[in-house]
């Protein structure tokens, strides 16, 4: 009597675009090949966005084949892709398990920002953003953040424009990115790799609520710079604005702040973002107490319009209101900039980002339709 075959699950491969170089060093090593294999897949797969192992020529069809068997380099699949008249760009990429992320390309004279989403949706709930009124699913992983970087440099390269070169990353899309630390650290290690992607850590910027735990760990590992997204000049304000502060109050944050900036060089500048709510935080006395709150700290204090969204039950500031809050800011010697609005008509403004979440937080689940924009 013959039994019938057993029919194993195949094994998944592994996908290479999620691996900084220590990790591609440990699996060439694994295959019985060449530590030095891991720097040259690095370029063709980050600098040359090559994800066919059989057009990597220096590596051999011996390799080549075996790659094929064992790995694959695996994108996003892209659902949106939009371009707003000032010249944004933004994408809807959708995951393997179907949840959507959203990344935003803001260009500038003298630079390209790369916007990435660091999570599926956001756990903070912060009331005046729409990314955290969705609800939060899960983190992505090194190889969900690469690829969006991986993917937007392609397709922005088939543009043949001028200016249109990321060369700046801020981790300021869906999500809390030191909520996500490994895999967030992991995807820095490659952006700031020469075989990689080679960006200057003054061209990255990691984007918290205040993680205090977290800020710590990155001030150890990499010398990035830092966005806190502070929004409130006392705790009771900011319980309400920002929830994470009933965890780590503003005291505390501001202390983290400076054993932060202590590690770093003496010209470096800490960014701190705050979205103006008419009547809510834009007071001329608000403004004083952020002067307060910022002694002794070299700081860059962004003004962030607020963008309305239906149910935020919040209004934007008024203009002549947000020149005054920053006049006090300049009149005490703080660099401060009026952030301009940018990619708005396609839903790209900053606080506007809204994925097609599964929300698996204590929230209710629901499925949001998908929107575009960048967390504040």
């Amino acid at each position: 009597m013959s039994s019938a075959p057993i029919n194993f699950p195949a094994m998944e491969k592994a996908n290479l675009l999620g691996m900084n170089r220590q990790d591609l060093e440990t699996f060439f090593i694994s295959m019985g090949e060449k530590a030095f294999r891991a720097s040259q897949v690095m370029k063709w797969i980050h600098q040359l966005g090559v994800n066919d192992f059989a057009d990597m020529s220096n590596i051999g069809k011996a390799l080549q084949q075996q790659l094929n068997q064992i790995a694959e380099i695996r994108a996003l699949d892209i659902v949106v892709d939009q371009l707003s008249g000032d010249g944004t760009r933004k994408w809807v990429f959708r995951l393997k398990d179907g949840n959507c992320i959203e990344t935003v390309f803001i260009p500038e004279d003298d630079r390209g920002t790369l916007c990435i989403s660091s999570q599926v949706g956001c756990a903070l709930d912060c009331s005046f953003c729409s990314t955290g009124r969705q609800g939060f699913s899960r983190n992505l992983g090194s190889d969900e953040i690469l690829a969006q970087v991986w993917l937007a440099s392609r397709l922005l390269n088939e543009e043949k424009k001028p200016g249109r070169k990321i060369t700046n990353l801020v981790l300021m899309g869906m999500g809390e990115p030191l909520l996500n630390y490994d895999n967030v650290v992991k995807a820095i290690d490659v952006f700031l790799d020469d075989f990689a992607y080679g960006l200057s850590k003054r061209r990255v910027t990691v984007s918290t609520a205040g993680v205090l735990p977290a800020m710590e760990r990155l001030s150890e590992r990499h010398d990035v710079q830092l966005a806190i997204s502070l929004h409130a000049t006392t705790d009771e304000l900011r319980n309400d604005l920002v929830p994470i502060n009933r965890k780590y109050p503003i005291k505390d944050l501001i202390t983290s702040c400076h054993q932060f900036m202590e590690k770093r060089s003496p010209r470096s500048r800490l960014t701190i973002e705050y979205v103006m709510l008419a009547g809510v935080n834009d007071s001329e006395q608000n403004a004083r107490e952020l002067v307060r709150l910022m002694k002794g700290l070299s700081v860059l204090v962004n003004l962030i319009p607020f963008n309305p969204f239906i149910g935020s039950g919040y209004k934007t500031s008024s203009p002549e209101v947000v020149n005054k809050f920053r006049d006090v800011l300049h009149k005490a010697s703080i660099t401060t900039v009026i952030r301009k609005t940018r990619g708005e008509d396609i839903d790209a403004a900053c606080g506007q980002l809204v994925g097609k979440v599964e929300d698996k937080s204590r929230r209710q689940q629901k499925f949001i339709k998908p929107r575009i924009g960048m967390h504040s």
